[in-house]
């Protein structure tokens, strides 16, 4: 079993469990007295010229283990926000990234830049969810779920007011995103089967996404040589997490790994 495989199928008993505590029924109730989301959308965030920045708040992770020690999502969100992120990801999966619910909504009160839910959607009811804790948008990880839900969840979100991130690792994944409607594409770096990170992936996938749709490079970025190289390669956006939490001061590293100065 890959380690994908194993935390959706844990994500599945997670979800069964909050709907037996609170029903969908219960969810879709809340979001008529919710105010419309404001600000930006996600998408609109990153479409910007140049390369824009996605800043990821994540304490841990399978492959890596601890990764900040001092974490503090709200302190986290300020910083990106200083250092011109123009997006935030704040992961939300406890078992395998030590995240929560409750850094989501932190960061939320903390910052007015839009956010991504990352966790690993394998339901509608967390679509539904994601609009309740005050995300913008929404990942879905194309290796993780059968055309039908992929396309039914980026219809869904699109009709609760989120973006969705259609997240892909090699060229028939990219095509399914193409194929399920996704208008924001990730194209992720690192391979689920060994771990192993390179921005080759980014360079390779480039050529099979249409014009017209966001594209986001993710992992293994930590240099302003690579977000030159990608932004070459046509990208939109790069989503960056781990570079970023291992930095003592987060707003002086967001703001050298995007225009290569030091300040």
């Amino acid at each position: 079993m890959s380690i994908l495989e194993e935390i959706t199928a844990h994500k599945r008993l997670e979800v069964e469990a909050l709907q037996r505590s609170r029903p969908l029924a219960e969810l879709r109730a809340g979001l008529r007295d919710l105010p419309p989301a404001k600000g930006l959308k996600f998408s609109e965030a990153l479409s910007a010229p140049g390369v824009s920045l996605v800043a990821e708040i994540k304490k841990a992770s399978p492959s890596r283990g601890l990764i900040r020690g001092d974490f503090d999502p709200a302190a986290l969100a300020s910083a990106y926000r200083k250092g011109g992120a123009a997006a935030l990801s704040v992961l939300t999966d406890s078992k395998y990234f030590q995240g929560s619910d409750e850094h989501l909504e932190t960061a939320r009160r903390s910052c007015d830049l839009p956010i991504l839910r990352k966790d690993f959607t394998i339901s509608a009811y967390q679509v539904y969810q994601s609009r309740l804790l005050g995300a913008d948008c929404v990942l879905l990880i194309v290796a993780a779920l059968e055309q039908a839900a992929l396309g039914d969840f980026v219809s869904l979100a699109a009709e609760l007011g989120l973006d969705a991130l259609v997240e892909v690792h090699d060229e028939g994944e990219a095509a399914r995103a193409v194929e399920a409607g996704a208008s924001l594409i990730g194209v992720n770096n690192r391979n689920l089967g060994t771990f192993e990170v390179s921005l080759e992936t980014s360079a390779r996938l480039a050529k099979m996404l249409p014009a017209g749709k966001l594209k986001i490079s993710e992992s293994g970025i930590g240099t302003y040589q690579d977000i030159l190289t990608l932004g070459g390669l046509g990208y939109d956006a790069v989503l960056v997490g781990e570079h970023l939490m291992r930095q003592p001061d987060p707003a002086a590293a967001a703001r050298k790994l995007m225009t290569g100065v030091s300040s």
